[in-house]
């Protein structure tokens, strides 16, 4: 276990650990990431989504709709609940209150979620991870997108009906949800990219898990780190309750065991970069959001450990 855990989580430390250090050095600006960011956002990560769901046998997609629901089901009851009460109770905005909920509710599944459970119960398992990351890619991140986008909309003169349908047509056109759409389609109807395409696809794509990783340190050294008890609150959910949420819910939807062992070691993964990714090209950088992607992180050694034993013993 103590080696499953290292292999996963110490390279995603030492991303975040250099992004950072070249932050607080000023080895590299981390209060102008947007160049950076571009790149993540516009090309490396749209190519790694669509070249892992394209890649995937339309019949193993197919065979996980209920995953899928129960992903979806735990995604949006960390991330509602989240986005109110940040508005509510914590008096944040709307664009902060959905970086905030987006970090929350979206586990860290594109840098922790392959290698995790490629360790912990091989490869037949590396199709759910693609699935939970394209869930998430097509609704907690639109929803994300388009609140952002409203809320930093400058134009007074269109009504609130009309920020919505802009903000939303605005979050649509993104490659970082159309990419996933387009590689299901792809797997569903079994189109192959040719050799080259696919493989100048790859290269792009497989700099998303390092790019990001420093790209979210660089945004964290520009910011306090404070644990207060909001945030320790927040890490509770996001490495606690969420996984037992889904734990619910598969058992519920009478999920195989294989497959319920695997939505809920995805939803244990700590708080994802997204939300501060997104977050920093809208000027929202919430320090609860950072402050939770770290604590998520570092605590998630220990809460990892503990799902990883409480499912070993279910049957």
């Amino acid at each position: 276990m103590i080696s499953i855990l290292g292999n996963a989580l110490v390279p995603i430390f030492a991303g975040l650990l250099l992004g950072c250090v070249a932050g607080l050095l000023k080895t590299v600006d981390n209060r102008d990431v947007k160049s950076l960011n571009t790149f993540l956002m516009t090309f490396a990560l749209p190519c790694s989504l669509f070249i892992t769901i394209a890649r995937t046998p339309h019949e193993l997609l197919l065979g996980q709709i209920k995953a899928g629901v129960v992903l979806i089901i735990a995604y949006l009851a960390v991330y509602i609940p989240t986005f109110f009460i940040a508005r509510t109770v914590g008096k944040s905005d709307i664009a902060n209150s959905s970086v905030t909920a987006l970090t929350l509710a979206f586990p860290n599944n594109a840098a922790v979620g392959i290698p995790l459970l490629l360790a912990a119960y091989g490869t037949q398992a590396a199709v759910t991870v693609v699935v939970a990351l394209a869930i998430g890619a097509v609704t907690v991140t639109p929803i994300t997108l388009a609140l952002l986008e409203g809320a930093t909309s400058t134009d007074t003169k269109l009504s609130h009906a009309a920020h919505i349908r802009i903000a939303l047509w605005s979050a649509i056109k993104k490659p970082v949800f159309w990419a996933p759409v387009l590689g299901l389609f792809a797997a569903i109807v079994e189109f192959r990219l040719p050799a080259y395409l696919d493989k100048t696809a790859n290269i792009l794509g497989s700099a998303t898990e390092g790019v990001a990783l420093f790209v979210t340190g660089l945004i964290a050294s520009a910011q306090r780190f404070t644990f207060t008890w909001p945030v320790g609150w927040a890490v509770l959910g996001k490495n606690a309750i969420q996984p037992a949420l889904c734990l619910g819910a598969a058992i519920l939807l009478r999920m195989p065991l294989d497959e319920t062992k695997y939505v809920v070691l995805i939803c244990a993964i700590p708080c994802g970069f997204f939300g501060v990714l997104f977050g920093e090209s809208f000027h929202a950088t919430p320090e609860v959001a950072s402050s939770c992607l770290v604590a998520s992180t570092v605590f998630g050694i220990f809460t990892l450990a503990g799902w990883i034993v409480i499912l070993s013993h279910v049957h």
